[in-house]
């Protein structure tokens, strides 16, 4: 048994709840059966979807902007603010499962949405910017990112590139120098978990671009033009970083974040702990409920339920996670340290109903929790 705060801290469960709706519904069990419970909430995410949630969750303001989606076509984005920190996701500007009626657009998809968000931040006065990337519909290597800041990619007669990474491969000359005054000044914060490189049979074209309805001839189209991306970047900037760790993450746009926005790339859920300020909670926190959809090895390589899990087994507070369902073997989840595994599924078996009754479920759970752990 424990006294103290319960510190809720999960995940999305994907296709099912956000991080909002399970926390909020582990509270409500939790002081279904404790009412004098003293609860927290603070949903986190590993730097891709949820991000710019659970900013807002931790008392950022909600920015409304219209930025072109992945194809184009204006949408409106929500992006977090507070003071002269702004926090943007990719997913929710330039994400795969934003691509009209779901049809994949290898070869034309852009990031140049994510470019407009980020501009719009910046001309609010924005001198820390937390860029979250994950679940891109594009492998443009971030061009599009950066065109929509003012730089100029333009081919053997001068014109301008058209959108995505299938025209990079005409690629001539770049010109940063209006790029350059919008940024100077400024912080860049990379969050991702992804540490493929920019090119080759690990990087995003190869790895990637099948997701993202790639053919075979396609990615070797923007494996091509990537890799000019990558020579003309390193001529104009005299670095090269299409080997770092990150750079091919969200079709490659962590390169152009890297190389041309100075970026300095970060785990997304160490990233977003800090954003919510996680640590200031620990001191009186008797115990830390996290989880996800679903629990495997994936998440014992530094997701966020294990991000949160060394946060807190650091500051001495047992944890707990919650999910869907686990694939681990209850030896696996007690060498990685936590101090139960609670899924969904030992309550309700069937996938289907479990999905569909799932924040009742989460209740459930959370009145066992509270029975279990607080005094």
């Amino acid at each position: 048994m424990t006294s103290g705060t319960v510190l809720l801290a999960p995940d999305k469960f994907k296709g099912c709840c956000t991080a909002v709706a399970v926390a909020d519904a582990l509270a409500a069990g939790i002081l279904r059966a404790r009412p004098d419970a003293d609860v927290v909430r603070l949903p986190v995410a590993d730097g891709g979807d949820g991000t710019v949630a659970a900013a807002l969750g931790a008392g950022y303001s909600p920015v409304e902007v219209r930025a072109a989606g992945p194809t184009g076509v204006p949408r409106s984005v929500r992006y977090a603010r507070r003071g002269d920190t702004a926090v943007l996701e990719l997913a929710a500007v330039v994400g795969l499962d934003l691509l009209p009626h779901g049809r994949p657009a290898p070869l034309t998809a852009s990031t140049r949405g994510l470019g407009q968000v980020l501009g719009h931040a910046l001309d609010a006065g924005a001198r820390e910017v937390v860029l979250g990337l994950g679940g891109s519909a594009s492998t443009d290597g971030g061009a599009g990112l950066v065109q929509a800041l003012g730089a100029r990619l333009l081919d053997g007669d001068g014109r301008e590139l058209p959108p995505g990474g299938g025209a990079l491969d005409r690629l001539v000359a770049l010109d940063v120098t209006a790029l350059a005054g919008r940024l100077r000044g400024v912080r860049v914060v990379v969050a991702s978990d992804v540490t493929s490189p920019l090119l080759g049979p690990e990087g995003a074209a190869a790895v990637f671009g099948p997701q993202k309805g790639a053919t075979p001839a396609d990615v070797g189209r923007l494996e091509q033009g990537l890799a000019r991306w990558s020579a003309v970047v390193a001529a104009s900037t005299g670095a090269d970083r299409a080997a770092d760790a990150g750079a091919g993450a969200a079709g490659g746009t962590g390169f152009a974040a890297l190389a041309l926005l100075g970026g300095e790339m970060r785990s997304g859920i160490e990233v977003v702990l800090d954003l919510v300020g996680f640590d200031a909670h620990l001191p009186r926190a008797g115990l830390v409920v996290t989880g996800e959809g679903s629990l495997d090895a994936q998440s014992l390589a530094g997701k966020a339920p294990v991000g949160v899990l060394q946060r807190a087994r650091a500051a001495g507070v047992p944890v707990v996670a919650v999910a869907g369902r686990s694939l681990l073997a209850p030896a696996q989840a007690a060498a990685a340290g936590f101090a139960a595994v609670h899924p969904l599924s030992a309550l309700e078996p069937d996938p289907a109903r479990s999905i569909a009754h799932a924040r009742a479920l989460l209740a459930e759970v959370g009145a066992r929790l509270a029975v279990d752990w607080l005094s």
